[in-house]
């Protein structure tokens, strides 16, 4: 994960369910640390697919060798 920036206090509505649920996937107990995380794993999946988009068609078939 990358570095903490400062947190900051938000009011917002939730579906239960959801959150529920995904406190289990992450294997969390708290309500704050849940959404925390799957705002930056949402977050770090922007910044993969934006890397995907500026790298397509510059590997070279092959070039990973045998993985």
């Amino acid at each position: 994960m990358s570095k903490r920036a400062p947190l900051k206090r938000k009011s917002f509505f939730i579906d239960e369910a959801t959150l529920q649920e995904a406190k289990r996937a992450l294997h969390v107990e708290s309500d704050a640390e849940a959404v925390r995380l799957s705002l930056e794993q949402v977050a770090e999946m922007g910044r993969f697919w934006r890397f995907m988009d500026k790298s397509k068609g510059k590997l070279k078939p092959g070039s990973f060798g045998d993985v």
